[in-house]
């Protein structure tokens, strides 16, 4: 599957455990479009949220178009992912867990052209779990580094 990615949500590793990873479209006006095929785009402070059975993504960066003139669409506008009814039950159900949220983690064009949204339901982590997950990290670093000083 070839993607090309608009905007990735690079924190989101780090400040969750993700525990179950959807695909979405996105509902999006002609000049957001645009916006995002020259990449102007921003999804790290996003969040998902549901209301009257609908999934929104919210608080999500799409510069506005310079072509659109009057036109264009509000830059932090809410825009709904496009989900199956059953998705739609299953993430409100999850949800009501606590502690779960939906987390952005990459927009990005598919085969077709189409824009499409990668998110999880994730968990927060606390600042042990960071600081684990930060230490293993650097581990991985080293040992690489001492296999191929072995190596040589």
């Amino acid at each position: 599957m070839k993607k090309h990615i608009i905007a990735k949500n690079k924190r989101a590793h780090f400040d969750f455990f993700i525990e179950e990873v959807y695909e979405a479209g996105i509902a999006l006006f002609g000049s957001e479009v645009k916006s995002l095929r020259t990449g102007k785009s921003n999804i790290t402070e996003s969040y998902g949220d549901i209301s009257n059975n609908e999934v929104y993504l919210v608080n999500s960066y799409i510069a506005e178009y310079s072509g659109a003139n009057q036109f264009n669409h509000a830059p932090r506008r809410q825009r709904k992912l496009l989900l199956k009814k059953k998705e739609i039950n299953k993430l409100i159900g999850a949800i009501q867990k606590k502690g779960y949220s939906l987390v952005p983690i990459c927009l990005y064009f598919n085969e077709k052209g189409r824009v499409k949204i990668e998110f999880g339901l994730g968990r927060g982590k606390k600042l042990y779990d960071k600081r684990a997950d930060k230490k293993e990290k650097d581990w991985n670093k080293d040992k690489a580094r001492i296999l191929k000083d072995f190596n040589k």
